[in-house]
């Protein structure tokens, strides 16, 4: 079991002051990771780090644009000099944009570029970014680390009106094989680059898509719960433990894949 021991290790999440970044944050705080905790936000950010060191664990507040190099080069030394190093890196920035959504309503003609473009940046270049930044401190100083993609089912199977976030997740999903080649045939095999896609969770983001205002299943919920064989959404705590596998020795000669955490919807044909 000391294989999957993350004890003292420097994780670093981007996007943690959200819904699923705030639940890896948390759960590796319980694995005994230090955590620096990433967000756009200074407020949002803030009040997440003080409810982790209510639980008792070590944190630090980082804000800052995961679109902004200069934002992430202050963060990376804020870090450096606070634990010295960054074991573990977590891309969990991102969103999506109302233009960037075909409605029921609407073409793909009507679909906003500059929307696309926006979803795509914050997804895509919002993943480069830190991974380029907080990475050369792993491949540099360290010659060891772990990072670790947030992805989406919508990548895999692409989903009806999500279209720019469709594009930008299965780019990502391109970008963890492409990296996690040329971390290892660069700077060797202590380097390693994963990915996690999570099904679906309900979140303040998707929230009016799945829920009505008296809290039953959207019809959009109801089709999504019908193709998952578990039938149910899952909660954000459960993708810890494939989060702690990918982050310990554990898995330490798997680099390149992109896991599912989906409640079985992406085996499912639907017959």
């Amino acid at each position: 079991m000391n294989r999957f021991n993350l004890s003292g290790r420097v994780a670093l999440i981007t996007g943690g002051s959200g819904a699923l970044g705030g639940a890896m944050a948390k759960g590796l705080g319980e694995l005994g990771c230090k955590l620096a905790v990433l967000g756009r936000t200074a407020s949002t950010v803030d009040s997440r780090v003080k409810e982790l060191k209510e639980e008792g664990f070590e944190a630090l507040p980082l804000t800052a644009d995961v679109l902004d190099r200069e934002n992430l080069l202050e963060s990376k030394q804020r870090v450096l000099s606070e634990w010295g190093r960054i074991d573990i890196l977590i891309n969990a920035a991102g969103g999506n944009k109302p233009g960037a959504v075909v409605q029921p309503d609407q073409e793909i003609f009507d679909l906003s570029i500059p929307d696309f473009n926006q979803v795509v940046q914050l997804n895509l270049q919002g993943t480069l970014l830190p991974s380029m930044v907080f990475g050369e401190v792993m491949a540099h100083q360290q010659k060891s680390g772990v990072i670790l993609n947030i992805s989406s089912m919508a990548a895999q199977l692409p989903l009806t009106r999500v279209m720019g976030y469709s594009a930008a997740k299965a780019a990502i999903d391109n970008f963890t094989r492409w990296l996690a080649v040329e971390m290892a045939q660069k700077y060797g095999e202590h380097i390693r680059v994963n990915a996690l896609a999570p099904g679906f969770f309900i979140g303040e983001q998707n929230r009016s898509l799945l829920l009505n205002e008296d809290g039953s299943y959207t019809a959009r919920a109801q089709t999504i719960v019908s193709q998952t064989p578990m039938k149910r959404f899952g909660e954000a705590e459960e993708l810890i433990g494939a989060v702690q596998w990918l982050c310990s020795d554990a898995s330490r000669f798997v680099t390149g894949i992109v896991v599912p955490v989906d409640g079985g919807f992406s085996a499912f044909s639907g017959v």
